[in-house]
């Protein structure tokens, strides 16, 4: 382990890897195994017919959708990522030793202490089948999410906006408590955000081999319970395009300086192109639908 300059252990972290290059141009033979085996293709590869985002011609610039890898090395770094909202993707682990609408696979590190990360899923508020299913030990946990509808956004953004206020915090009107990721909903504010706005989430602990998959702007925190590599892949769903387009225009109102203000994803392009390419399937079957 690397040591800072007081001689503690150093938490190390790769976000958005990588962050200007192709995954399939750095990493061929990676990308081909994840995208072999990636769960549900017909949404999630790069390709799928259910992907509205393959609908763009070759003459558009692709939104990056990934694969992209997160990594996070220590103890401190294996703890969240706070609350935000994306794109639909699906999350897998594979070996919690290697591999998220978004994909996630993880490489874990089990040196962590047990105790511990069984503190952490109490405190989950999980049902009772995952916590039998963790105490038995005949697998291995990876990471705890707490996932949220889409429609109870912004109930969500109240209740942070009140507990921001009541620390003395300021809420800038360019500035969004979900986008700028910058909570992570404990315990105590999970049972707020239930009593308080009757919003309650789904706790869902992954376990090597699970995919968990998350819709389209649905607002989600995950905490990782060991040393992890992390892998994401995004995509367009049909039924979650709306929530994709109501995401760009929060983008929009965004500071100029914020990562997510730009809109990278194109949705108005691919709507438009996704809907041509439907009416010019119908219309080329149009003979063979007609009734006699």
């Amino acid at each position: 382990r690397l040591q800072d300059n007081d001689g503690k252990p150093m938490v190390l972290k790769l976000k958005d890897w990588p962050p200007g290059e192709d995954f399939r141009d750095m990493m061929p033979t990676r990308f081909d195994d994840l995208m072999d085996n990636l769960p549900l293709p017909e949404y999630t590869k790069r390709d799928g017919r259910l992907n509205l985002a393959s609908r763009l011609p070759n003459f558009f610039v692709r939104p990056d959708l990934g694969p992209k890898m997160y990594n996070a090395y220590g103890k401190k770094g294996c703890l969240a990522k706070r609350l935000h909202s994306l794109l639909c993707a699906v999350y897998i682990p594979s070996h919690l030793p290697f591999f998220s609408n978004s994909l996630n696979v993880f490489r874990l590190n089990f040196n962590r202490g047990q105790e511990e990360v069984m503190t952490t899923i109490e405190e989950g508020d999980v049902d009772d089948m995952t916590k039998r299913r963790v105490h038995e030990g005949k697998e291995k946990p990876g990471a705890l999410w707490h996932i949220y509808a889409a429609k109870d956004a912004e109930k969500i953004r109240e209740l942070l906006r009140k507990v921001g206020e009541e620390q003395g915090q300021e809420n800038p009107p360019d500035h969004d408590p979900i986008h700028d990721q910058s909570w992570y909903l404990d315990q105590g504010l999970r049972r707020r955000l239930y009593e308080e706005y009757g919003v309650q989430g789904w706790a869902i602990v992954q376990f090597l081999g699970d995919a968990v998959f998350i819709p389209a702007g649905a607002p989600h925190q995950v905490h990782n319970l060991y040393s992890c590599i992390k892998v994401a892949e995004d995509f367009v769903s049909p039924e979650h395009v709306r929530h994709c387009f109501r995401l760009t225009q929060e983008f929009r109102h965004l500071s100029t300086t914020h990562t997510n203000h730009e809109d990278k994803l194109q949705v108005k392009n691919i709507i438009y192109h996704a809907v041509k390419d439907a009416v010019g399937t119908l219309k080329a079957h149009e003979p063979k639908l007609a009734r006699p």
